[in-house]
């Protein structure tokens, strides 16, 4: 019966709760989230993402600075997107694998490089050909590899196939124009160009499909003779649906991955700040007398201290952890809910069932946990998820500054990388705007369920 009970209360409170639209659309942004950091793992290009930010290394692949894929629908010339291109064919002889790869070109601008990978081992020696076209083909890569241990065998074309790439030039242009190329010349621009005398100077797209085959040859005296996972990376000028920033790094999988922290920082905090702050009141209003008068000196200290400001001081001396940071937020900003609860809480003291536990001898620990505390809890709610929003805030305002950690990604350390690599001034406008959306959406989900809640929990808040 009593399951029944509770049943029907939670049918009727979500009843109430539909009727607030502003609740529902935050109910559903949070659902959203939290369905976000179940299947992370799938929705990010990059698996590593949050375990290696900061490693260089791993985002050496990407372009700097590139804009997100979809800038390409309002431009009339195409850039090329970041993508990867996997084999076709695989031919294995004896000392030799030849692998094929076919990619359709089909942008207006020239991709930025061209790189190859595989996990290699034994002596090898690689061989990297390309049938443009047009029919022309050019030997682009011919070097030894030696000792190689299930190596990843990292080749750019840009680098190691330039001096290639520009013999291939001055063999098809007029005398006259062999001259042309300089410092600033891409010699992927070349590969992907029309040929013509205009090719240094002027970027005609030569579009269809290009062949590329590797041929990996072993020396005799090879031990370990395997090439596994070979791709391409055709580095365009456009990558991710968030783009990059200056460390080549995919902006959409720091949002991704900082949303779970973002959640994490903001619920926990305010769950141990809001059920201290409901607590405190509780025994203030019931105890009332001296220990009423000393509890509220002491809320009237913490309530004089400026929160953000001690936190950047304190953040700026010690360089705290996470977990510091939330521990710190819980210590200054635990006075919210107090007193509310506790002007409520001396209303409900003085009701007839408490006086009759106390002369049953229930002791003041049984009546605050058992008769007070169960009748604030859902005020307590409504205040935990109104509070969200300020911890996000917080630890975003501790990032920016440099003061937050370092060894986890926040979207408040976003932003901060983006001050410190000048994006506003070099017009890196998706490094900025997107971190700061997202934090203004989740906090406006958790304010949106926090009002829902206030009016259904909070008798003086209900519109009949």
């Amino acid at each position: 019966m009593k399951s029944f009970n509770m049943l029907s209360g939670v049918i009727d409170f979500f009843n109430e709760f539909k009727q607030n639209k502003a609740g529902l659309v935050g109910l559903f942004i949070l659902l959203a989230c939290i369905l976000i950091i179940i299947f992370e793992s799938f929705i990010i290009p990059y698996k590593e993402a949050s375990s290696r930010w900061r490693d260089i290394n791993y985002w050496q692949d990407n372009a700097v600075s590139a804009p997100p894929v979809w800038v390409n629908f309002f431009k009339s010339e195409k850039a090329q997107v970041t993508e990867k291109i996997m084999p076709i064919s695989v031919v294995t002889n004896d000392n030799q694998i030849i692998t094929k790869f076919y990619y359709n070109y089909e942008a207006d601008l020239s991709p930025l490089n061209i790189i190859y990978h595989s996990i290699s081992s034994g002596d090898v020696s690689l061989k990297i050909n390309v049938l443009r076209p047009d029919k022309k083909e050019i030997n682009l890569v011919d070097n030894f590899y030696a000792n190689l241990d299930n190596s990843d065998l990292r080749v750019s074309l840009f680098n190691d196939a330039k001096n290639r790439i520009f013999r291939f030039y001055r063999e098809n242009v007029s005398r006259l124009f062999r001259n042309r190329i300089d410092i600033n010349t891409n010699p992927i621009s070349i590969l992907f160009n029309v040929s013509d005398d205009e090719m240094a100077t002027k970027f005609t797209p030569l579009k269809g499909e290009y062949i590329f085959t590797v041929t990996s040859s072993f020396t005799d005296n090879s031990k370990l003779k395997n090439i596994e996972n070979p791709y391409f990376v055709i580095v365009g000028s456009v990558s991710g649906l968030m783009g990059t920033d200056n460390m080549k790094r995919d902006i959409f999988s720091g949002l991704i991955v900082g949303l779970k922290w973002a959640l994490f920082i903001g619920m926990i905090t305010s769950f141990f700040a809001v059920i201290f702050g409901v607590m405190y009141g509780i025994i203030s209003a019931y105890f009332g007398g001296k220990v009423d008068a000393i509890m509220q000196f002491i809320f009237q200290i913490f309530v004089g201290i400026p929160t953000l400001p001690i936190m950047i001081v304190l953040a700026a001396v010690f360089k705290p952890s996470i977990w510091v940071i939330i521990s710190l937020m819980i210590f200054f900003s635990w006075t919210g809910a107090v007193m509310t609860v506790r002007s409520m809480a001396m209303q409900m003291k003085e009701e007839v069932y408490i006086e009759a536990s106390r002369a049953l001898g229930a002791s003041h620990t049984r009546i605050i946990l058992t008769h007070l505390a169960p009748l604030l809890l859902p005020f307590s709610f409504s205040s935990m998820a109104l509070a969200v929003p300020a911890f996000i805030i917080y630890e975003s305002s501790l990032s920016l500054l440099g003061l937050g950690d370092a060894t986890i990604v926040t979207w408040g350390q976003i932003l901060h990388d983006a001050m410190k690599g000048s994006a506003l001034l070099s017009g890196l406008w998706w490094w900025i705007i997107p971190p700061g959306i997202f934090i203004a959406i989740l906090g406006m989900s958790f304010a949106f369920v926090g009002f829902a809640l206030d009016k259904i929990l909070h008798p003086k808040l209900k519109v009949r």
